[in-house]
């Protein structure tokens, strides 16, 4: 691959979707309640797109330099792992993207709260910082988290709490009790993605001392997790439906239940971690759709 090939790769296009997720269902339930900006909207979305190339870019980097990234990995070749791209290289490239994120989240903040709230300016100037700071600290550094089997936690928080609930904050100016349960579905269903990463990878990332919780619970235990991370998911749109149900229109999300009962088949019946490769994009696209549906389906 030419240079060009391997940054678009480094920045692993196919997990944008997934992040913003969030973004969509928030959005959808501001419209529904009065609360939606094109301005807030489209910020939100480069926002949240920066920070997960930030994540993508910081990932290549930690595992590469600490040689996570081997012939035993069974996903797609990383940058620094194809050699084409040095670490110094991809370092720089960090730094740029970490600019580029503080300056769209402040001007997020600012488009949201201007100078009226600023308590929530604070909050959210904090939140921001922390995004950078957890984007970088998944691999990078000799205390990274997602080392330690802490990444599920902080992909629940981030991508589902704080992408669904903080981003309605952003519009409405208040928390509003109808996005918990969607936002905790989102996490779980993005930590489910991240799970089925880690199951691929458990082979490798043992010899390489990558201790993700797939590798603390073992292959059989992290798969009845996955189990328990997509049917609590299901749980939780379901009761959200029955608890916030205004016409037949809500009921169209419930469609992405079938990808998802064919997923857990699957991972009932897998016998190598090699195999649930496929699976990875199948429930990240379902999540996406989730988001998609549910939202829509309160907006007709």
């Amino acid at each position: 691959m030419n240079r060009v090939s391997v940054w678009i790769s480094s920045m692993r296009l196919r997990t944008l979707p997934l992040s913003i997720s969030g973004i969509i269902l928030a959005s959808a339930f501001a419209e529904y309640n009065g609360y939606f900006n094109w301005g807030i909207f489209i910020l939100a979305i480069l926002t949240t797109l920066s920070f997960q190339i930030l994540s993508n870019l910081a990932n290549d980097y930690g595992d590469g330099v600490k040689g996570t990234d081997n012939e035993d990995r069974v996903g797609p070749e990383r940058a620094i792992q194809s050699g084409v791209i040095t670490p110094s290289e991809m370092y720089a490239a960090i730094k740029i993207n970490i600019l580029i994120s503080i300056a769209l989240a402040f001007l997020l903040i600012f488009v949201a709260f201007g100078v009226k709230h600023f308590l929530l300016t604070l909050l959210f100037f904090l939140l921001g910082i922390a995004c950078v700071v957890a984007a970088i600290r998944y691999t990078v550094g000799s205390k990274a988290y997602g080392y330690r089997g802490l990444g599920d936690l902080f992909v629940f928080i981030f991508f589902g709490l704080i992408s669904v609930i903080g981003c309605y904050v952003l519009y409405a100016k208040t928390i509003d009790h109808v996005v918990f349960l969607p936002a905790c579905t989102i996490g779980l269903l993005s930590a489910a993605v991240l799970n089925l990463n880690n199951m691929r990878d458990i082979i490798s990332d043992k010899k390489s001392n990558k201790i993700t919780l797939a590798v603390k619970l073992g292959i059989k235990n992290a798969k009845r997790y996955q189990l328990t991370l997509v049917i609590t998911a299901m749980v939780f749109s379901s009761l959200f439906c029955v608890l916030y149900y205004t016409s037949p229109f809500n009921l169209m999300f419930l469609v992405t239940y079938i990808p998802l009962i064919k997923h857990i088949i699957v991972i009932t019946k897998n016998k190598n971690s090699e195999d649930l490769d496929p699976e990875l994009k199948k429930v990240a696209l379902t999540t996406v759709l989730l988001s998609l549906l549910m939202g829509i389906g309160y907006l007709l």
